[in-house]
């Protein structure tokens, strides 16, 4: 009986073996053709001399449709013509499914596909082998984080996505509704994170989807995403998180390179692994950085995708692709951040990343009088935020954290050019299939 193998493992002393896959083209020489059969792994030649094949064998399989499903059964053989080194000797063919043509995109072919197209057949580009390779590496990405956050004692937390008020205001809320009630689709954990705080789980993190509706239609926003957060108590100040967030995205960008070595080949792609610590900027440098590029930004203003990029070439010209932008003012902040007394500013920060913010964080105020202040000065309603504040009145510790945006992190990672290629099934303003 045939081993069933893949282009990963098939070698020349499995004799007999039986693959599986994709017809990802077919050539025909007259007297003999091959067949390449691609999976998950890459592609194995089928060879197909016309003399030495079944005669309605040889007609099936060279007539088949690209893109068909079929598994092949046959002897493996050396060849020094092919990348693996070896050929199959078909003596058997299953077809599981033909492809209907002509293709709604080509897999192999170098022409150049819009955006648009590909997305609505996600199904199909995603069998580009340089497609499905960003998804992999995602996929490590994300095992890599939760290692990180294993080996600094953090535990692992769902909190819901149906909620009944906002984390950050409501201009940018999905309405739900919830049996007759209203809800929305939550924009961050950030409340529940903080509850948690108070329990003695004192180091949580959670990856999950988070909903924006931005009325933004550029290549770094979506109005869904996968936001990787974290919670950690017992903080004397901000920096205690940046401190945090560098060990896991050093610890992810090190060991990706490493264990990405394959996939990172197909794209043609390196990833960088900054020193540590990552420079931190505050805000009103920042400022002074965009005026002199010529920006006409104010003490208030937020930097905007203009001012990040200005920075962000600011810092690469000094060799620095990961930094810090503390102090932001604390007016342009959510109730739940810590002002710094006596200044304009808060104990906040960003993660940028080649000129993109991928992260954003801070001190929180774990002081009920202080935050319920803060709440009101933010033109909020104590009470709409009961079960929220509760854990607050009854024991809080200082504590910190922070955001990051999974698809952006891979996305900055890559030099992808939309973050849309960072994500399986994109949502934005006007995506809502497939």
């Amino acid at each position: 009986m045939a081993t069933v193998r893949d282009s990963g493992n098939i070698s020349v002393a499995d004799g007999k073996a039986t693959v599986k896959g994709w017809v990802q083209d077919i050539r025909n020489m007259g007297g003999i053709s091959f067949l390449i059969l691609r999976d998950r792994y890459g592609t194995v030649q089928i060879t197909l001399p016309k003399k030495k094949i079944e005669p309605s064998l040889f007609e099936l399989m060279t007539k088949l449709p690209r893109e068909s499903v079929v598994s092949v059964t046959g002897e493996v053989k050396e060849s020094k013509q092919t990348a693996l080194g070896l050929e199959v000797i078909p003596e058997a063919c299953e077809v599981y499914s033909k492809a209907a043509t002509p293709l709604p995109l080509g897999v192999i072919d170098k022409v150049n596909v819009e955006m648009d197209t590909r997305l609505n057949n996600r199904f199909m580009d995603l069998r580009k082998p340089e497609v499905r390779a960003i998804f992999e590496l995602r996929s490590m990405m994300v095992d890599l984080i939760k290692e990180a956050m294993s080996q600094e004692d953090f535990l692992n937390v769902t909190t819901p996505k149906i909620v009944a008020s906002g984390a950050e205001g409501g201009a940018t809320l999905f309405n739900v509704d919830y049996f007759g009630k209203p809800a929305y689709l939550a924009q961050s954990p950030q409340l529940y994170k903080q509850m948690l705080m108070s329990t003695g789980m004192d180091r949580i993190y959670e990856i999950g989807p988070a909903f924006r509706a931005e009325h933004s239609n550029t290549n770094r926003h979506v109005t869904e995403f996968t936001s990787f957060d974290g919670e950690m108590c017992w903080i004397e100040k901000e920096e205690d998180v940046m401190e945090m967030i560098g060990k896991v995205v050093d610890h992810v960008l090190r060991d990706l390179k490493e264990k990405g070595r394959k996939q990172l080949e197909i794209l043609g792609k390196d990833i960088n692994v900054p020193e540590l610590p990552y420079p931190i900027l505050t805000y009103s440098e920042c400022l002074k950085i965009v005026q002199d590029a010529g920006l006409p930004l104010k003490e208030g203003d937020d930097l905007g995708t203009d001012g990040e990029k200005i920075v962000g070439e600011y810092m690469a010209k000094q060799g620095k692709e990961l930094y810090f932008i503390a102090e932001y003012p604390e007016e342009a902040k959510p109730f739940y951040i810590m002002e710094k007394d006596g200044t304009p500013y808060s104990f906040s920060f960003d993660l940028d990343y080649k000129g993109q913010e991928i992260s954003s964080g801070g001190q929180r105020e774990h002081r009920y009088d202080v935050l319920v202040a803060r709440m009101q000065k933010k033109g909020l309603d104590p009470d709409d935020f009961e079960d929220y504040l509760a854990a607050f009145k009854f024991g809080m510790p200082p504590h910190g954290g922070w955001g990051i945006g999974v698809d952006r992190l891979l996305e900055k990672m890559l030099d992808l050019p939309n973050v849309r290629e960072a994500i399986l099934f994109p949502r934005d303003l006007s995506r809502l299939m497939p």
